[in-house]
C-alpha cells in the first residue's frame, strides 16, 4: 500500500525550521481529494448530508481564509492539477494550490492559531493524499 501524507512529521517540521528562510516564503500544495468527504476523526464538523472531499475542502478554505489573511498570507494560485507531462504517469493531483507566506514565523503562527485549528478537519475529511513544498524566490535568476 503506498503511503499517505496528510500532516507535517515532527522531523520534516524541524528541517523547515533549520533551513532559516530569511523573508517570504510560497508553499506549494498538491492536494488529492477523497471521493466523498471521512470525518471519522471530527465528528463534531461532520455535515448533516454526506459531502464530496473537493466540498470539504471548500469548507477549509472558507473557514482558513480569514485566519491566513490576518497572519499576512495570501492564496496567489489555486487551480486544477492532472497528471505530470513530465513525473510518475500513474500519479495526479485534483488540486494545485500556491500560498504565500510573509515568514517561516507568519506561517507557523498561522498553523498554530486555535481559531485556525478548529476547522483543520475539513482538510483531514478532504484528502486522500498531499505534499506541501516550501518556496524561496532565486532572486539571482
Amino acid at each position: 500500500m503506498e503511503e499517505k501524507y496528510l500532516t507535517v512529521t515532527q522531523e520534516a517540521g524541524r528541517r523547515f525550521i533549520n533551513r532559516q528562510i530569511a523573508g517570504q516564503v510560497v508553499m506549494l500544495n498538491l492536494l488529492r481529494f477523497r471521493e466523498f468527504a471521512d470525518y471519522t476523526t471530527t465528528p463534531e464538523l461532520k455535515p448533516a448530508n454526506p459531502i464530496s472531499g473537493k466540498k470539504a475542502y471548500e469548507l477549509y478554505i472558507n473557514h482558513t481564509l480569514p485566519h491566513l489573511q490576518r497572519s499576512g498570507g495570501e492564496i496567489i494560485f489555486m487551480g486544477d492539477g492532472g497528471n505530470y507531462l513530465i513525473g510518475p504517469a500513474n500519479e495526479y493531483w485534483d488540486t494545485v494550490m500556491l500560498v504565500r507566506q510573509n515568514s517561516v514565523d507568519s506561517f507557523i503562527a498561522f498553523e498554530s492559531n486555535d481559531e485556525y485549528m478548529k476547522g483543520i478537519g475539513h482538510r483531514t475529511a478532504a484528502l486522500e493524499d498531499s505534499r506541501l513544498l516550501p518556496l524561496i524566490e532565486n532572486k539571482e535568476l
